[in-house]
């Protein structure tokens, strides 16, 4: 069998029943079969009264195919994650992210359709019990000719019911193909202009851009992230922020797009910090000094690319003798995510009066520490939330069910003086795609005046 099969092969194949023959993975898969099965076959027979009625012999039946087909893909996409996530077998970023994309396109869609299905079914039953105790039942055929039916206990399925299910699940999956496809490196400049009494003279008009959120291990596509970065360069702004997330493990995943990244420039600097993805938190790593060497690495990348990263300190951006304080603390969120980071440290030996911005990944420090803090931070600059990159933002209203978790989720906020920016995230993770909830370059201009913020 080693003339026919590498050894690599024989070791992968083995690692991968391994995985699957553990008490816990076997359950797990023999319950989420069971439980794919149960559903789909419910799927298959609500919706199958709808294609039956049809004439065309060959649409019924590539409707059967499409449909187990389709069931066979979810279930193949959710065995490929299961074993990424058990043996990390796949190494390639491009088909870990066609995985998880087949899967939502498939899951979704079917979720609103159980959803309205259920519903559906729920009202019948009721509908049912009424009839058959006031002595009148009901036809039980499933959307058949009336010289077929015959009484019984439920009433029809609605034709107009199964209509609005199919067209409900039709949207999210269109607009889940978009944002697998486009949607994810849809970059969207946002403008804003934050006025303060405390802005001084010579910092008036001062433009200083954020980006956040990179998570370079999702990234599959040079040319789209490249057309990003050349979008921050061609706003010319005078500083650049990067608030976190370089990446979504370990340093490494940044090193193919270190070449792209190094290309930003400002005259006054690119400034970077921390965010929970770059501690190396989320990786069994072998031992203690593993992980440190990892986070070591990560630092010195951002240095090679000419970022200034601060960690719990600050640095003194100067126009002609006037100062504004720009800090950055490490990653500091509400539990689970670490509090590394250390305000006082951050602005130890500044003005009192200085105008402070803030790079803090987690928008929860505002909230947490920020807000009360000794010395007051004019304007704080956040990432993490991603937006959840789903949500639904048009004019007069925005929504995304990550709002649920972070109160300050995107965009700006406001508090006594002082002012939160939650930028939406470069990148993507997970989800390889948006939806609604566009990868986000944010321009921020500073005026002298009563203290705003507005989006232009």
């Amino acid at each position: 069998m080693n003339s026919f099969l590498p050894s690599f092969s024989l070791n992968l194949i083995g690692k991968i029943f391994q995985a699957m023959l553990k008490p816990q993975n076997l359950i797990l898969l023999i319950v989420a079969i069971g439980v794919v099965l149960a559903l789909d076959t419910y799927l298959f027979k609500a919706i199958s009264p709808r294609i039956n009625n049809l004439q065309t012999g060959w649409l019924r039946k590539t409707y059967r195919i499409l449909f187990w087909t389709s069931t066979a893909v979810m279930f193949g996409s959710f065995l490929m994650i299961f074993l990424y996530f058990s043996i990390r077998f796949v190494t390639s970023v491009t088909l870990m992210n066609v995985t998880m994309a087949l899967f939502i396109l498939m899951i979704v869609p079917r979720i609103f359709l159980l959803a309205i299905f259920l519903l559906e079914d729920g009202a019948r039953l009721i509908e049912g019990i009424i009839r058959y105790f006031s002595g009148n039942p009901v036809s039980s055929a499933e959307i058949v000719s009336a010289e077929q039916a015959e009484p019984g206990f439920f009433p029809d399925r609605r034709a107009f019911i199964g209509q609005l299910a199919l067209g409900a699940a039709a949207v999210p999956f269109a607009g889940i193909l978009y944002g697998v496809t486009k949607g994810k490196y849809n970059f969207t400049v946002r403008r804003l202009t934050l006025s303060s009494p405390d802005v001084p003279n010579n910092f008036d008009g001062f433009q200083l851009l954020q980006i956040s959120d990179l998570h370079t291990g999702s990234f599959d596509s040079v040319r789209n992230v490249q057309y990003g970065v050349d979008m921050i360069k061609d706003q010319g702004a005078d500083l650049i922020t990067f608030t976190g997330d370089m990446v979504n493990n370990v340093a490494s995943e940044v090193e193919p797009w270190m070449g792209i990244f190094d290309q930003l420039e400002a005259r006054e600097g690119v400034y970077s910090t921390l965010g929970n993805h770059d501690y190396g938190d989320y990786v069994a790593w072998p031992d203690q000094a593993s992980k440190t060497a990892n986070l070591a690495l990560l630092k010195q990348h951002h240095a090679s690319m000419g970022y200034d990263l601060l960690l719990n300190e600050h640095r003194i951006i100067e126009r002609n003798g006037e100062r504004i304080v720009l800090g950055g603390v490490e990653n500091w969120g509400k539990p689970p995510f670490p509090q590394h980071g250390d305000l006082r440290q951050t602005f130890a030996g500044t003005d009192e009066n200085a105008f402070r911005i803030l790079m803090s990944h987690d928008p929860s420090h505002w909230d947490g520490q920020v807000l009360d803090h000794d010395l007051p931070v004019n304007l704080t600059l956040s990432g993490h939330t991603h937006g959840m990159q789903f949500g639904i933002e048009i004019p007069g209203f925005r929504w995304s069910p990550v709002k649920y978790r972070y109160p300050r989720w995107a965009g700006a906020y406001e508090e006594g003086g002082k002012f939160l920016y939650v930028n939406r995230g470069f990148g993507y993770l997970a989800f390889p795609g948006r939806v609604g909830i566009w990868p986000e370059i944010t321009v921020i201009t500073l005026k002298q005046g009563p203290a705003g913020m507005t989006e232009a």
